[in-house]
């Protein structure tokens, strides 16, 4: 029985002052008893608990910690590093002479702590060469996984969502891999997205967007354990890298012929997509990849023309 994952909705906007913790609510007497396994954690690393408090939209605690800045390192499972953000980021600390953004932690498995949000100050810390960095510690480490939620510092493009939703994956299956796909709706957003990962972690240079809405529409997450629902995943990724390669030739056609467009893969894979006549519940996703790869071998570039092009849309070819 497949599960769709809920639909997304923005809360409405509440009536001001109706939600949440006063100022002296968030006051928390006793971080070592309401956090010892964290505030152990800290004090093992070298670090300096110096605050604590509840938050102030569920009263979860919260410590503010000064830790070695050897003792954090971001999880394994997010976007790549910028350069250019984590120098820019660097320049303009060096500058102001302060660290005034404290890190978000958890402690991670193995000892030490995890940043799911902070990868980039982290980074320009160390550049800096600094010792220490500030972080508010989050006592629950579910909140390691909650990255996309998370982290709004810098936009992800396609690839990098789908690239960190796979590290997600690949690091729960790790975690408890008996556990249904469904249950981590909320950390993975879309079922395409781990496909995608998966077909970027084997092609790095993958043209993921002219497939997304394809994949968005016909893929959800299923009750099956995670260790069996990730092989479904690359599965279906080994199909779509396979159609590719076959967009791919065709493309390389329609140039060979003097037709020129940054949007030719998308326009390809518009014309053998049966879904834009489907407004009902689509076919499994077996099959309209079958119905793809069968439209593609009949492509005939010779009867596409130039004006054909003219309205043709999408992400551009990202070769």
């Amino acid at each position: 029985m497949v599960k769709r994952a809920p639909a997304r909705r923005r809360p409405r906007k509440a009536k001001p002052g109706t939600k949440g913790l006063q100022p002296a609510e968030c006051r928390l007497e006793e971080p070592f008893a309401a956090a010892p396994e964290t505030t152990e954690a800290i004090e093992k690393t070298g670090g300096c608990l110096v605050g604590s408090y509840k938050e102030p939209l569920a009263g979860h605690p919260v410590l503010l910690a000064v830790l070695p800045i050897n003792a954090v390192e971001p999880t394994p499972f997010q976007r790549d590093l910028s350069d250019t953000h984590h120098k820019r980021l660097a320049d303009v600390i060096n500058k102001t002479g302060r660290f005034l953004d404290p890190i978000i932690a958890v402690v991670a498995p193995q000892g030490g702590f995890w940043t799911p949000n902070g990868r980039h100050r982290l980074e320009a810390m160390r550049r800096l060469g600094a010792r220490s960095i500030t972080a508010l510690v989050v006592t629950d480490r579910e909140v390691a996984w909650q990255i996309l939620a998370l982290n709004t510092e810098k936009a992800h493009n396609l690839k990098e969502r789908s690239l960190e939703v796979i590290r997600i994956y690949r690091g729960l299956v790790e975690e408890d891999a008996k556990r249904p796909e469904s249950q981590f709706a909320f950390y993975l957003e879309e079922a395409a997205l781990v496909t995608l990962g998966v077909c970027y972690e084997r092609v790095p240079r993958f043209g993921g967007g002219v497939y997304h809405s394809i994949l968005r529409r016909i893929e959800t997450f299923s009750d099956e354990p995670l260790r069996a629902a990730i092989k479904e995943h690359e599965k279906v990724a080994g199909q779509v890298l396979d159609l590719d390669e076959r967009v791919a030739a065709v493309v390389s056609k329609l140039k060979e012929r003097g037709l020129v467009s940054p949007y030719l893969r998308a326009f390809v894979v518009a014309r053998v997509n049966p879904l834009r006549w489907i407004k009902d519940e689509p076919p499994p996703i077996e099959d309209v990849l079958k119905t793809m790869r069968e439209r593609v071998a009949k492509f005939n570039v010779e009867k596409i023309k130039p004006q054909d092009l003219a309205g043709a849309a999408g992400p551009p070819d990202e070769a």
